[in-house]
């Protein structure tokens, strides 16, 4: 796995270290249920298709935010209100990659899911939730891109 943010990083190696299944799955219901929705003063319904997460099957959205020390603000809206793993994905990303540089976002492997999740996701929940990895990571692309512009 490519190096990490340090959030994503301790992050992945305390669900790592998790070895009861019960255990993990409550850490990843706690983080569902911490997640907060995109506020309105960044985005309103209907949500653009253009932040719309491909393969999600959530019905998840992602916005960034260009911060003032260059670095961005992640928001999630997750339409599907039985989407607890996008919901808790979207808590992980937004706690551990909002403010860390653009460069180290573009870095993360979208295997992270692989990592937090486990065995805890079918195939194409997985696949939607490393779409979401990959949308965050088009985002901090597109900034760096209009700054070199």
């Amino acid at each position: 796995m490519l190096e990490l943010p340090e959030k994503l990083r301790f992050l992945v190696e305390t669900m790592a270290s998790v070895q009861n299944q019960n255990e993990r799955v409550q850490m990843l219901l706690d983080f569902a249920e911490r997640f907060k929705e995109v506020p309105e003063q960044v985005a309103q319904r209907p949500f653009p298709e253009q932040n719309r997460v491909a393969f999600c099957e959530s019905e998840a959205y992602v916005w960034a935010e260009e911060q003032p020390d260059g670095t961005a603000k992640f928001y999630f809206a997750v339409e599907n209100p039985a989407g607890v793993s996008a919901k808790a994905l979207a808590y992980i990303l937004d706690r551990t990659l909002s403010g860390v540089p653009l460069d180290q976002v573009l870095r993360v492997s979208p295997d992270i899911v692989m990592a937090i999740f486990r065995q805890n996701i079918s195939m194409g929940k997985g696949m939607g939730l490393m779409a979401m990895v990959q949308t965050v990571q088009k985002l901090a692309s597109d900034m760096i891109r209009n700054k070199h512009q």
